[in-house]
């Protein structure tokens, strides 16, 4: 299986609302003006390594992973390019977008854009990053502000970029009104939609999440499921669940075929973010069992 929404950070320096977010211990975090738990508290440290989501995937029997970006991390360029340097074959990383210029793509896969958090929330305006993605071949991945505010404007450079992939993010605010109109978006050939953070979109419900199911099967009957793929967004979300918990809600469902699955975990991912040969996941008897 390959996640296609996951967050590292050596150290984390964000900003959020123009206030700090930093580690606390305790695996909590100054967020704004409050505290959160932005990390399983057995991270004491605060540090979210490449190492330690390596020991989850592997545990969880997921083969590659997909890191993506956040303002409330801090830039993590420079330690996500050594992420891609020591394990080649388990991870694809992104540089992150900020308003001031296009980032320094050296050693990333890709370009990330915080969609929803910028200042100016016309996408237009981010056209030279979209252009720097397409003439280096790097994809696009963009969490976009709630339903359809950022849509006409995303389809604009999905159009005049016809060949640079785009993932949309956090499986369009799927428990946001109009949220189908970022899945729409995905009828465009280059567009694909990911699944990261749909777990924290359904906390309320909780596991095992039957309407993020029936989302991931609106989705489906919408855009068809060869443009969806799965994704966690470890860490934050393993705060209330397990990382085998991210994904196996949907593996058990009886809604969706083996077919289907394999494409949502596997196969859109291997294609749109180019893995190569990835490595057996042998499964791991727990103490439990």
């Amino acid at each position: 299986m390959i996640d296609a929404h996951v967050h590292l950070w050596e150290k984390q320096r964000g900003m959020v609302d123009g206030l700090p977010v930093y580690d606390l211990g305790g695996g909590k975090s100054r967020f704004g003006t409050e505290v959160r738990q932005m990390l399983p508290p057995c991270m004491t440290d605060g540090v979210n390594s490449a190492e330690r989501l390596l020991a989850n995937m592997d545990f969880a029997q997921v083969a590659g992973a997909v890191v993506t970006q956040e303002y409330i991390d801090g830039n993590q360029d420079e330690y996500l390019r050594r992420v891609r340097a020591a394990y080649p074959e388990r991870f694809r990383v992104t540089a992150l977008y900020e308003e001031q210029g296009v980032p320094e793509a050296r050693g990333a896969d890709g370009i990330k854009i915080c969609a929803g958090r910028l200042r100016n929330a016309d996408l237009t305006a981010c056209e030279s990053a979209f252009a720097r993605a397409a003439k280096e071949d790097l994809f696009i991945a963009v969490d976009l502000a709630d339903g359809d505010k950022q849509t006409a404007s995303l389809r604009e450079m999905a159009e005049t970029y016809p060949g640079l992939r785009i993932a949309v993010g956090h499986f369009g605010m799927v428990t946001r009104p109009n949220w189908l109109e970022q899945i729409r978006l995905a009828r465009l050939p280059n567009v694909f939609v990911e699944s990261g953070g749909i777990t924290w979109l359904f906390n309320s419900e909780f596991y095992p999440y039957p309407s993020a199911v029936r989302a991931i099967l609106e989705a489906r009957d919408l855009c068809g499921i060869e443009k969806l793929m799965w994704g966690s967004d470890y860490p934050r979300t393993m705060t209330a669940i397990t990382y085998r918990m991210s994904w196996d809600f949907i593996g058990k469902s009886p809604l969706l075929s083996p077919e289907e699955k394999q494409r949502f975990f596997h196969e859109n991912a291997r294609a749109f973010y180019r893995f190569g040969d990835l490595p057996e996941m042998p499964y791991i008897h727990h103490m439990a069992e």
